[in-house]
């Protein structure tokens, strides 16, 4: 796989807690680092997928109603809890 070398400043305390994770896991800092990218870009990357996911049911007008979630989230831990919004 072809590679490219990426620069970027980062605070002394978060470049130190990389040097120690490498120590601990007895890996380069570069690994450390990739792993780390890799792992926000799936979380973003997935973000973004349920966003457009979310977008698309309001779009469709597969929504619940703010009054009805609100009334549900106050019945919580009361003697008559509502029932979950549909």
């Amino acid at each position: 796989m072809e590679t490219k070398v990426l620069t970027a400043h980062v605070p002394l305390p978060l470049a130190e807690k990389v040097d120690e994770m490498a120590a601990r896991l007895e890996r380069p800092r570069g690994w450390i680092v990739k792993q780390a990218l890799s792992a926000w870009i799936e979380q973003e990357e997935e973000r973004r997928h349920l966003t457009l996911e979310a977008l698309a049911d309001v779009d469709a007008g597969r929504v619940i109603d703010h009054q009805a979630v609100a009334a549900w989230a106050d019945s919580l831990g009361t003697d008559d809890s509502l029932p979950l919004p549909r």
